[in-house]
């Protein structure tokens, strides 16, 4: 029993200094060859660019976190070295699918990914409850792989090419019909993993995982969608699918936020959360822009990791509070709107995103309502003097809105070798209508209107459940 301890200390210690070791190596060259990372090829089956090097950074700091706050947080846990183990599998999956050039390679990480991060949920294999969570999960991570199989093979036997460089060099020889079926499978395939409507259960469902499995599979499985999406921009393109993705992102992203607000539990709260800001991401490929959805993942990784992280003491130090209905005044409205305008002025100046009539303005107005809802957060809290109300709103996202241009600025950069990453579409009547009413459903979200329609309430209350099987079927047999 000593020496098993004393090995499974040994393991979590390895593994920690190994993730961190990767992170710092992967930053290091990072830095060091910006903005000109060099193309790297082995064959016909792996290529490194500077995406690729983005991507490697992101998750070995993600993972050598977790796996850091996890030394304390699951001592004496009698998995805690599977669970490193697991950790560390589901880090290498991820790198090596992103550096993947041959399509079976691919294919193959991106399997190996849904099995590690099933088995991470359902890591603790004494409880019920977790080991029917991984099951559940682990069916839709299948069904996703072998839509993403079906898409990617039927490209590579129509184009006889077997490398992901070689089938979008051939796409334009490809039947429209091939590329259309092809991208509706690569889509489903990104939706599933991101949780979105209507495959978003077996992200509910995943809360039994331990918190540090938790925020890597907020942090870093659910964002693989955008990765994958912009891998296949040219694809998605070809076959003319990106109104899909902009619908189904606009739709998910409204009605996750609806059902964030009827959950009591933190770890639900946040799920929904995640499912949420996924639908912001797949929107904001189906606008054109698979190197801003690269910037959402990259800052939602962030945002949900440390959020996972804090729920145990974000938990300690709340109470139990009724919703405040939200009431303002006419100079705060002003004030609000003023700072929202503002703020999407100095969004679009700084990224160039919204200077022109075309599909980049929806991103624009988000980042207006953005800024005007922190301004209202501001502006009714009495705490604060008026002073600060003034100067809090403008130092808040002029900050928030440079930092965000030099990140997107340098992930474009990065990515500037991918082909179609950044190619805004022009307004149609239809995307205007759509967006018309994604700006009604928010609104009718953050008033509260919700409230007064009960059946709407049961309607968003029920469509946010676990699967039954994952929420207190096995709590005779645990104890």
């Amino acid at each position: 029993m000593i020496l098993k301890n004393h090995l499974s200390l040994f393991v979590n210690k390895i593994t920690n200094y190994l993730l961190w070791l990767l992170f710092l190596g992967n930053l290091t060259y990072l830095i060091y060859n910006f903005p000109n990372v060099p193309e790297w090829y082995y064959g016909n089956v792996l290529k490194i660019n500077g995406f690729t090097i983005l991507i490697w950074t992101l998750v070995t700091f993600f993972s050598a976190i977790i796996s850091s706050y996890g030394k304390n947080y699951l001592k004496g846990f009698e998995y805690h070295s599977k669970f490193s183990l697991l950790c560390l599998g589901f880090t290498f999956s991820i790198m090596i699918f992103v550096m993947s050039n041959h399509v079976s390679l691919l294919l193959t990480m991106w399997l190996l990914m849904g099995i590690f991060m099933s088995q991470l949920i359902g890591v603790d294999s004494r409880w019920g409850e977790a080991r029917e969570a991984s099951k559940f999960a682990l069916k839709y991570f299948v069904a996703g792989s072998l839509f993403l199989g079906a898409g990617v093979l039927l490209l590579a036997f129509q184009t006889e090419a077997f490398t992901l460089s070689e089938i979008i060099s051939k796409l334009s020889d490809v039947p429209q019909s091939i590329t259309l079926i092809a991208g509706l499978c690569i889509i489903t395939a990104a939706i599933i993993q991101s949780a979105i409507y209507p495959f978003h259960r077996w992200l509910l469902s995943a809360m039994t995982a331990p918190t540090p499995a938790s925020a890597l599979m907020h942090a870093g499985f659910v964002n693989g969608s955008g990765i994958l999406l912009a891998l296949f921009s040219t694809v998605l393109f070809a076959s003319n699918t990106l109104i899909i993705l902009f619908i189904i992102g606009g739709l998910t992203a409204v009605i996750a936020q609806f059902t964030k607000l009827l959950q009591v539990n933190v770890k639900q709260k946040l799920a929904c959360s995640t499912i949420a800001q996924m639908g912001f991401m797949i929107m904001q490929c189906g606008l054109g822009f698979f190197n801003a959805a690269v910037v959402h993942l990259l800052l939602h990784g962030f945002y949900k990791a440390y959020l996972f992280l804090s729920a145990g003491e974000e938990i300690g130090h709340s109470k139990p509070q009724k919703p405040t209905p939200i009431k303002i005044k006419p100079l705060q409205a002003i004030i609000v709107l003023f700072f929202g305008i503002l703020g999407a002025f100095l969004f679009a100046y700084l990224t160039g995103k919204g200077t022109e009539l075309n599909s980049s303005i929806f991103l624009t107005l988000i980042v207006a309502i953005t800024v005007g809802q922190a301004t209202y957060n501001i502006v009714k809290e009495q705490s604060l003097n008026l002073f600060q109300k003034s100067f809090l709103p403008p130092l808040l996202f002029v900050s928030g809105m440079v930092t965000y241009a030099l990140i997107y600025k340098g992930v474009t950069v990065l990515m500037s070798d991918m082909p179609m990453v950044v190619v805004p579409l022009s307004l149609s009547v239809f995307e205007i209508a759509f967006g018309i009413l994604f700006l009604a459903g928010f609104f009718i979200m953050k008033l509260g209107v919700y409230r007064n329609y009960p059946w709407l309430y049961a309607k968003l209350l029920n469509i946010s459940q676990p699967y039954k099987k994952t929420v207190l079927m096995y709590k005779s047999k645990s104890l």
